[in-house]
């Protein structure tokens, strides 16, 4: 599996790295800019990520609007449903409103931070990201 993490705060993706790095080869970027520059990269040289971690507060491009760029940049290529990346917030921001936002922009689930191992991993099943 091929996984993009994008967080800015370096103890957080520390963390991730960490975790989700028995799950799959993992690449990192610091801000929302850079992540979509990198999914960008990965479709073009036909390596697409799986899942995509975005954190919500970050610099340049926060979580949704590099949401927003991934999932518009898959309707422009015309990427079937099925083939696009898992998008999963990662955030401190838990009001509803916040997470309805996100689910409105196409992320297929929310982690709350800090993140719970156990149901990250859970959620990374129901995905049929592992086994």
């Amino acid at each position: 599996m091929r996984i993009l993490i994008a967080e800015d705060d370096f103890a957080s993706r520390k963390f991730m790295l960490k975790f989700l790095s028995k799950f799959g080869e993992c690449d990192i970027t610091v801000d929302g800019m850079e992540a979509v520059d990198a999914y960008l990269m990965a479709l073009d040289a036909d390596t697409p990520y799986d899942l995509v971690c975005l954190d919500i507060m970050m610099p340049a491009l926060d979580g949704y609007q590099a949401l927003k760029a991934i999932r518009d940049i898959e309707q422009e290529r015309k990427i079937p449903e099925d083939q696009r990346a898992k998008i999963i917030m990662t955030t401190a921001l838990n009001e509803g409103a916040n997470v309805n936002k996100a689910f409105d922009l196409g992320c297929v689930a929310y982690a709350g931070k800090p993140i719970d191992q156990v149901k990250f991993e859970s959620v990374l099943r129901k995905l049929e990201l592992i086994d």
